[in-house]
């Protein structure tokens, strides 16, 4: 897998997967469902499962099974199904342990300025994903891949999900989408993260996930490269995110609604 080859016009790739690892079983069925739906319909596909969450709300907030572990279930899927993984990091360590495991490196948004993470991820050879913080406009983003190719890898995506607009809600400006096209790399957006409402007074982020769908159509049809979503079979249940994860169930039919919007704007 290239990054070019991402960039097709004719369709757009997914990023799908749960917000974190929670075990082998869960991971490995979530695969499998999203890529029999992506093979029937034509789209590449990405598994996305975060290995650890350093970012929680709260100290004793569920953040993993253990590093390894959950990179090993990462390596597994990788495997099985034979399709490009990715993981997000949050310290400069995880830059290389991460890397022996997974195809893409996903920088979080409220690291997406941090220099030495950004370095660090680029040496590893691997892609990188950046996703724009909800402090920058999309023109500087560009500092941002400026900072991976200054490093020698030039293997990098950018990743909308939505701007933060007053304390509790976050709001994607779609002129965010070709602004950052503008650099050359694939630009996906996060259709489930852009639902979320953090720090609320439960200490469990919230959100709005009926409007998933919304968004995702919208990125469609503004010629968006890739869509990013989370999922799980049971949101209700989820150990992290569980009120802005797609149930499972709905990632068919929300994509067989996208598949018809690109072809009827023509690839944009």
């Amino acid at each position: 897998m290239t990054v070019n080859s991402l960039k097709t016009g004719d369709t757009f790739f997914l990023i799908a997967g749960p917000c974190i690892i929670e075990g082998e079983t869960m991971a490995m069925n979530i695969a499998e469902r999203a890529l029999d739906i992506t093979q029937r319909l034509g789209i590449p596909y990405i598994f996305k499962g975060s290995f650890k969450k350093a970012n929680r709300s709260k100290v004793d907030s569920f953040t993993g099974i253990g590093d390894v572990r959950a990179l090993r279930i990462l390596r597994k899927v990788r495997e099985t199904f034979r399709i490009p993984v990715l993981t997000d990091i949050h310290e400069t360590s995880d830059a290389a342990l991460a890397s022996e495991y997974v195809d893409i490196l996903q920088i979080p948004a409220f690291l997406c300025r941090q220099t030495d993470l950004l370095v660090s991820a680029a040496k590893t050879g691997k892609i990188v994903n950046i996703k724009k913080g909800q402090f920058l406009s999309p023109a500087a983003m560009g500092f941002a891949v400026q900072k991976v190719v200054d490093s020698g890898n030039c293997k990098v995506m950018l990743t909308e999900r939505g701007v933060s607009f007053g304390y509790s809600d976050i709001v994607v400006d779609f002129r965010s989408i070709p602004e950052m096209q503008r650099f050359g790399y694939p630009v996906v957006v996060d259709v489930t993260h852009s639902m979320q409402r953090p720090n609320q007074a439960s200490g469990v982020t919230g959100g709005t996930p009926e409007m998933i769908g919304t968004i995702a159509r919208a990125a469609v049809a503004v010629g968006a490269d890739g869509i990013f979503l989370e999922t799980h079979p049971d949101p209700s249940g989820a150990l992290s995110d569980g009120d802005t994860q797609l149930r499972l169930d709905d990632l068919g039919p929300l994509l067989d609604t996208l598949v018809r919007i690109r072809a009827a704007v023509g690839g944009v």
